[in-house]
């Protein structure tokens, strides 16, 4: 078995898009290989990173920029980062994968975790679209506050379309790809 390199897997789509299934599935696939990852879930990190913070844009891009601050940390260091959040801002994404190659000593690697927002509204698991969309949810991404695609993600998974293996094949080819993994 091939070792890996430290990089930022950072995941980006709407709530209930599949970024948490998909990330957990990989932090699996990844410690069973005996590689160095950790996972940045965006709902652990706001309790306790970034507690406090509100839903204003402001606040939303401080959290996702500390989240990319501790991820490169780690992948400077021969980690595999995983980030699951939102980060609605291509604005803020962007300047995390600036931050990253200009530093030069890792990579960022977006993965776009797509469904279209009625696949999502169906899905709805935790019954939050539905709150959102009766106005009872304020500045809920995609729905009352806007979320901006990425131009040219690295990697686009399908989520309403393909299975989470699918997803994860697609991933772990582009990375192996990349040499990044073993």
């Amino acid at each position: 078995m091939g070792g890996h390199k430290g990089f930022m897997l950072w995941f980006t789509g709407l709530s209930g898009a599949g970024k948490s299934t998909l990330s957990e599935r990989l932090l699996r696939e990844f410690q069973t290989r005996g590689y160095k990852v950790e996972l940045l879930d965006g709902d652990e990190v706001r309790t306790n990173l970034s507690k406090g913070l509100g839903f204003s844009k402001e606040d939303r891009d401080t959290n996702v920029r500390r989240i990319g601050w501790v991820a490169r940390v780690l992948a400077r260091n021969g980690v595999i980062a995983i980030t699951a959040a939102i980060s609605p801002y291509a604005e803020v994404r962007n300047e995390i994968r600036a931050d990253v190659e200009t530093e030069g000593r890792t990579s960022f690697v977006e993965v776009y975790a797509h469904a279209p927002l009625n696949a999502l509204v169906e899905r709805d698991v935790k019954g939050l679209y539905k709150k959102a969309i009766a106005g009872e949810i304020k500045n809920f991404t995609g729905v009352s506050d806007p979320y901006e695609e990425p131009e040219n993600p690295d990697v686009t998974v399908e989520t309403s379309v393909d299975s989470v293996d699918d997803s994860v094949t697609q991933i772990l080819a582009f990375l192996t790809e990349k040499g990044l993994i073993g």
